[in-house]
């Protein structure tokens, strides 16, 4: 497992997992998630102060969207496999202290770190035409019962 170094623009540390996916005996996609590496990001919720957290309905929902900057692109794995943005996870977004900070207050993964998909990422290219970094958008998995 690799583990890239942070500094003042990457200041988190995150981890990556991509699926082994395997096909049951009735057709039904099974995918066991393994851990890639450790890299630096940056992370913060969008812009939603205003609104809830927790939306009230007959199936109780949580959004829980966050923005952030990579080094590298998500969706290529340390052994230049490329995947799609479904099947790559990101959990366990932390300090370089190892301290988490997006945790589950509840449920299967109470106490554990967040579970997040990819909504989107693109590449940020510079004046010289160099990729700069990668602008990801991340979501709250509805499936918390993963185990990572």
């Amino acid at each position: 497992m690799q583990c890239e170094p942070t500094d003042f623009l990457y200041p988190m540390l995150a981890d990556v997992y991509y699926p082994i996916v395997d096909q049951g005996a009735y057709g039904n996609v099974k995918k066991q998630w393994i851990l890639d590496r450790s890299l630096a990001c940056n992370f913060a919720p969008t812009g939603q102060s205003t609104t809830e957290e927790v939306k009230p309905n007959v199936n109780i929902t949580k959004e829980n969207i966050l923005l952030g900057r990579t080094k590298t692109d998500l969706r290529i794995s340390s052994s230049n496999n490329r995947n799609s943005v479904t099947n790559v996870v990101v959990t366990n977004i932390r300090t370089p202290q190892q301290e988490d900070i997006y945790l589950e207050t509840s449920g299967p993964r109470n106490g554990r770190s967040t579970i997040y998909e990819i909504a989107s990422t693109e590449a940020i290219v510079g004046p010289f035409g160099n990729v700069e970094y990668y602008k990801v958008v991340l979501r709250r998995s509805e499936n918390q019962a993963s185990d990572l």
